[in-house]
């Protein structure tokens, strides 16, 4: 329960807190290829990797699947918009490897959001910082170049490299599986 901890922090959670928390997520394994929502689905859960590599993309107009995020270890895997407004979704999450996580479903998360004020606090923080996230990735798909984009994502999520198909990768970096191969090549040469 160490990755709960790890998520689950913020000053004002007490002891009991984090128990009534933890109490309500279930620890359950995704095989490579599972998914964990499908587009048109509505979300009924959000799930805190442990283990594994995941991603999220959706189908472009030439219907060819593109990636839109991936998530690690520590990470929430949720599509908040099909969650939290109870929409059908229009992405796609799919575990790129095994995936361990815990699994916590909508109405015990609702119940728990409305009876513990510092977990209203937490959400509050917590969503900030993806609205910050998705604002930077905005911003450097315009303003950084393929290899800079490329070398981010090696700093900052590893295991993504490790463990997701190049193509993904590529769609991720908004360029072809050649650029990418080549991008790759000059960084190993240079």
């Amino acid at each position: 329960m160490d990755v709960l901890r790890n998520i689950y922090q913020h000053p004002e959670f007490s002891e009991e807190n984090l128990d009534q928390i933890f109490s309500k997520h279930q620890k359950i394994t995704y095989k490579k290829g599972d998914f964990f929502l499908k587009e048109n689905e509505v979300s009924n859960h959000y799930f805190v990797l442990e283990k594994g590599v995941a991603r999220s993309f959706v189908y472009d107009i030439n219907n060819d699947d593109i990636t839109i995020n991936f998530f690690t270890i520590n990470d929430i895997v949720i599509e908040a918009s099909s969650l939290f407004q109870r929409l059908p979704s229009i992405e796609n999450i799919q575990a790129e490897t095994e995936c361990s996580v815990w699994r916590i479903d909508y109405d015990d998360f609702q119940e728990l959001f409305h009876s513990i004020p510092a977990l209203t606090e937490w959400g509050r923080a917590w969503m900030s910082y993806q609205l910050f996230c998705l604002k930077n990735r905005s911003v450097e798909m315009i303003t950084k170049s393929a290899t800079e984009r490329y070398l981010n994502l090696i700093r900052e999520r590893p295991d993504v490299l490790k463990f997701a198909p190049l193509k993904n990768i590529a769609s991720y970096l908004g360029i072809t599986d050649t650029s990418l191969s080549r991008i790759r090549k000059e960084i190993v040469k240079g």
